[in-house]
């Protein structure tokens, strides 16, 4: 079952992230597809915020992986745009980043598709107009837990 949310612009977007971060009390992995621009770095920078960094989130366009260590998480941020081949994943070490408390937000996942684990979530954000819709949808109990918990938010 996929639920969507409208998202008039970034600061939304970022607050709906943080939303996400504040249910989200468990190991996870979130895939985000959308078109280049879509707000899928937007997305990532408030559920990175909502786990408590305070300061700049950039996309790791080029290193594919940004590291985030937090108080009692692990926000990995990984962009997957560059990835020539799945098999350059196992180079940067990619199963020592899905382990106990370690928040895990993929861009681009389709180019990882064979490594990468199985989602928990996965959005997509889609433009319509000036807006963003953003579709969420859950592929395990961990994300079926945090929809649950969101539905019960006025979002």
């Amino acid at each position: 079952m996929r639920t969507e949310y409208f998202l008039k612009d970034a600061d939304e977007t970022v607050a709906f992230g943080k939303i996400i971060a504040s249910v989200c009390q468990r190991a996870c992995t979130i895939y985000l597809h959308g078109d280049l621009g879509s707000g899928k770095t937007t997305l990532t920078r408030g559920i990175v915020q909502g786990k408590g960094h305070v300061g700049h989130v950039k996309s790791p366009t080029y290193t594919l992986v940004e590291p985030y260590q937090l108080s009692n998480w692990q926000v990995n941020h990984f962009d997957l745009y560059r990835l020539a081949d799945p098999e350059e994943l196992e180079f940067i070490g990619i199963r020592d980043y899905f382990g106990e408390q370690q928040l895990n937000i993929v861009e681009w996942p389709e180019r990882g598709q064979g490594i990468l684990p199985t989602a928990d979530l996965e959005i997509e954000l889609i433009y319509v107009e000036e807006q963003r819709r953003l579709e969420i949808w859950a592929n395990t109990d961990v994300g079926k837990e945090i929809l649950s918990k969101m539905s019960k938010l006025d979002v």
